[in-house]
């Protein structure tokens, strides 16, 4: 990173905002940086730290949606997909008979990642005509 932004390890540590020692240190594999510190290095030199899958795409982050909140004004957990409108049968809670709120989420593990796969399949039928669809993902309830 230093030597493809051609800067010195004094140069690097002062655009980075470290001491020099730091770089040096680091270098020579007697220090681990933080995730912020190695930011701000990568950015001294003119890169970005990013997250990539197995097949090298970069992941980008999720926008965050002010108006699917839950009753009490909390985010849904960022691991479930946020289904807005649910139609009936879509709640978890449906089988209990209780009202329907405006969004919610699967929460049968199985079921949601049976869904993404149903989907991920459908939006790129196109590519995949060859490929048979994944079954058919059955409701956890009702």
């Amino acid at each position: 990173m230093r030597r493809r932004a051609d800067a010195s390890q004094r140069e690097l540590a002062a655009y980075a905002g470290v001491h020099p020692s730091t770089i040096g240190r680091i270098e020579a594999g007697a220090l681990t940086p933080s995730i912020a510190v190695l930011r701000r290095l990568l950015a001294a030199a003119g890169f970005r730290l990013a997250v990539v899958d197995e097949f090298g795409r970069v992941l980008q982050p999720m926008r965050d949606r002010d108006d699917a909140r839950d009753g009490a004004e909390r985010r849904y957990p960022s691991h479930l997909d946020t289904i807005l409108d649910p139609e009936p049968g879509e709640w978890w809670a449906d089988v209990y008979g209780l009202a329907r709120p405006p969004e919610t989420f699967y929460r049968n593990r199985a079921y949601r990642d049976a869904m993404r796969r149903r989907s991920r399949w459908e939006v790129r039928v196109a590519k995949l005509r060859h490929v048979p669809p994944p079954p058919r993902a059955v409701p956890p309830y009702g």
